[in-house]
């Protein structure tokens, strides 16, 4: 099994995800610029311009590597970039993959357009991709992510110690959820139902 062209672009009411491209850079750039949006990523993309460039030229790289299947997430109205994530961990053998890297502009924050992003993405996974496990993992200590996965709502599946070195040589704890397949069509319809109180 494999996953040649991992996804399409993808469309809702709220946002489009559509693959990352270079023609993104600039409008991500300015969307990006908040320093609270990294608190809690590995990385500070937004300490310089060439910090985001180099952030931005590693997500293409993986996913012309076909690593890492990187998104643009764009206004669905003006088209304006605001945020990106990705499928990572990809394991076509188990049927299986992550979405991390997870990121929207500070005003996006609230909108819908997280959770109908992550409805694209879990519904591509699960009925296009047929995924039986999508995985989510975030800093312990980033209660808002967290609190977002847990509305989902994905399983938490416990604690990671000691799991990653980020910025600074710091050391992270990660906090892994996941959703299955037997779970999706529940998660469907929540997120279904919290998107049509949003409109």
């Amino acid at each position: 099994m494999t996953w040649d062209g991992i996804a399409p672009r993808l469309g809702g009411e709220i946002v489009v995800v559509e693959p990352l491209a270079p023609e993104h850079e600039s409008g991500l750039w300015e969307a990006a610029s908040d320093p609270e949006i990294w608190r809690c990523m590995p990385v500070n993309a937004v300490e310089s311009r060439a910090a985001f460039g180099a952030w931005f030229a590693e997500a293409l790289d993986r996913s012309s590597a076909g690593l890492d299947q990187a998104f643009a997430v764009l206004d669905a109205g003006s088209g304006a970039p605001l945020g990106s994530t990705r499928y990572l961990a990809l394991r076509p053998e188990h049927r299986g993959l992550e979405i991390g890297w997870t990121w929207l502009s500070r005003a996006a924050w609230g909108t819908g357009a997280n959770v109908e992003a992550k409805l694209l993405l879990l519904g591509h996974a699960f009925d296009a991709l047929g995924c039986m496990r999508v995985e989510f993992k975030t800093d312990a200590l980033n209660e808002r992510s967290r609190a977002a996965l847990e509305a989902l709502p994905a399983r938490f599946e416990g604690i990671f110690r000691r799991h990653m070195i980020v910025r600074d040589g710091a050391l992270r704890d990660s906090a892994w959820y996941a959703v299955t397949d037997e779970e999706w069509p529940a998660v469907r319809e929540n997120l279904l139902r919290r998107l049509s109180r949003s409109r």
